[in-house]
């Protein structure tokens, strides 16, 4: 398993203003696209990677073929305009400052999509950590065939109790350190190379050992994980289904360095202090709201209660909110049971269905004419790796890493072809 997490050429620009380059992953505010107008605003005619991504927010009301188009030609144009410069044979230790207070450390570098599979019997080394939205491939799907850059704002983990992956990297070569847009907070990457990637790749390799993983774990036959997928498992699906179909036109000896052969993600310890899981709520849009609070009342009657494993939810609508206690449930199957109710209630009532990730916004949406809401607890993050290799993935958006404003932005890019 020594090629799971490897060093990899990344690609950053030379000169360009890095306020403007950065901006935040295209999965977020979703439901507003006024967040997308005002940055494309603030960004203008410099170089971005606003105008390397789709924003899910405007996947119902742009062109999904055109917006392709234009997103192609200009990676094509940013490589013939030398725009980059490339870090060679590293990875990329990150330190970021959140909102909250806290760093948030991580390693940039390439996840081999040989080891990853985000289908739901996967037993790969290198897992999901919750349910695909399938829906939400396709569109990602056709950018990619069409790209030459790959940008991530993927985040995996590791679960590394003694830190032996990211001990002594910060006094690497500086390579940005900056200011994000929009309270993004402030960021630093300093290159990992030669020795000190070697290093990395060692503590990786233990962490993956047999014995290690079944003490761990006490496996008793499953599947170990090494690295769980954070944010952007949707991204990494993409990567991995454009693989599969590159693959089945090369050798095997072309198959082995092929860059499309690897994904750029981010690597995070799940111990790190900064790692937070926030819940993702359910907000439902443009349906009948008048018997919302009876029939959750009723959907989830046989199911109150108090107890060691009872979780609170919250049902909001008009304004109003109300709690509702949870008992005999895991958090995954609790989400699974909420997820059920809202897609049986669109089903007889109409409406749509978003995934929102605050507390306030989705409050706030919640009550807005014709919406409801269902707000979700928050995981332990000590209960995914057991969790996952016990009873699998979690249902699709269960959780999410932290707020909004401190999901990874776009910053570092590869050639993939």
């Amino acid at each position: 398993m020594d090629k799971l997490f490897i060093p990899g050429d990344i690609l950053l620009p030379k000169n360009a203003d890095m306020g403007l380059w950065s901006v935040i992953a295209c999965d977020q505010y979703t439901s507003q696209p006024e967040y997308w107008d005002a940055l494309s605003e603030k960004v203008g005619d410099a170089p971005s990677t606003l105008r390397l991504i789709l924003p899910e927010a405007y996947l119902e009301t742009k062109d999904t073929l055109t917006e392709t188009e234009k997103i192609n030609h200009t990676m094509k144009k940013y490589l013939e305009e030398d725009l980059f410069k490339t870090v060679e044979k590293s990875y990329i230790y990150v330190e970021r400052e959140l909102n909250v207070g806290n760093t948030r450390r991580g390693l940039v570098g390439l996840i081999d999509l040989e080891t990853y599979d985000y289908r739901r019997d996967s037993v790969s080394p290198v897992h999901a950590t919750e349910g695909t939205v399938e829906s939400r491939l396709p569109p990602r799907v056709k950018i990619r065939e069409g790209a030459c850059l790959e940008l991530p704002h993927i985040i995996v983990f590791v679960d590394d109790p003694e830190n032996t992956v990211f001990k002594d990297l910060d006094d690497g070569e500086k390579l940005y350190d900056f200011d994000l847009i929009d309270d993004g907070g402030h960021i630093t990457g300093r290159r990992v190379s030669g020795e000190a990637a070697d290093r990395v790749q060692g503590a990786l390799v233990k962490l993956a050992e047999t014995e290690y993983l079944e003490k761990r774990y006490a496996l008793s036959g499953k599947a170990p994980i090494v690295i769980a997928m954070g944010d952007g498992n949707h991204s990494l699906a993409t990567a991995r289904l454009c693989w599969e179909e590159i693959r089945e036109s090369l050798t095997p000896e072309e198959r082995v360095n092929h860059p499309a052969r690897f994904g750029l993600s981010e690597l995070v310890n799940i111990h790190d202090t900064s790692i937070t899981f926030e819940p993702i709520h359910r907000v439902l849009f443009d349906t009948d709201p008048k018997s919302y609070f009876d029939e959750a009342e009723s959907f989830f009657s046989g199911e109150k209660g108090e107890g060691k494993s009872s979780h609170k939810i919250t049902l909001a609508c008009g304004g109003e909110t109300k709690e509702i206690i949870i008992k005999g449930h895991t958090i995954g199957n609790l989400i699974a049971l909420c997820q059920r109710f809202c897609v049986e209630y669109i089903k007889t009532h109409g409406g749509r269905l978003d995934y929102i990730h605050d507390d306030d916004t989705t409050l706030e949406m919640a009550g807005r004419p014709e919406c409801a809401g269902l707000l979700l607890p928050a995981m332990d993050k000590n209960e995914l790796f057991p969790s996952i290799i016990e009873s699998g993935v979690f249902p699709a958006k269960s959780f999410s890493i932290g707020p909004a404003r401190d999901k990874r932005y776009y910053l570092e890019c590869r050639k993939i072809k």
